[in-house]
């Protein structure tokens, strides 16, 4: 048995909890919060088989899109000199997966 944290943007949430309900497979939902734009994503745990962990993945493939946004980078707080803000693109969104072994599930 496997334990799939899949971390996505929260616009795509949505869609792949849906996805994931239509093909039978259970999810438990955080809200969690990204390190390096500090914007929200979703973590889901997801408790498969084996033999189900392909089949997740494409669903996540299939849901959570790259796509990029612009962003505005902030002066130095500590800068002897003027600097202003820029604004750059940059990619977000997609899905970040871990797979990890489980040695035991109970439904209690």
């Amino acid at each position: 048995m496997k334990l799939l944290l899949v971390i996505v943007q929260d616009a795509d949430a949505a869609r792949l909890q849906q996805a994931l309900v239509e093909s039978n497979f259970r999810a438990t939902k955080l809200a969690t919060t990204g390190g390096f734009l500090r914007e929200g994503n979703t973590t889901f745990l997801i408790g498969v088989n084996d033999k189900e962990v392909e089949t997740v993945t494409s669903i996540v493939r299939t849901t959570c899109h790259e796509r990029t946004q612009p962003q505005a980078i902030h002066p130095l707080a500590n800068s002897p000199e003027p600097y202003f803000s820029q604004v750059i693109d940059i990619s977000v969104g997609g899905a970040v997966i871990f797979v990890v072994n489980v040695e035991s599930f109970q439904r209690v």
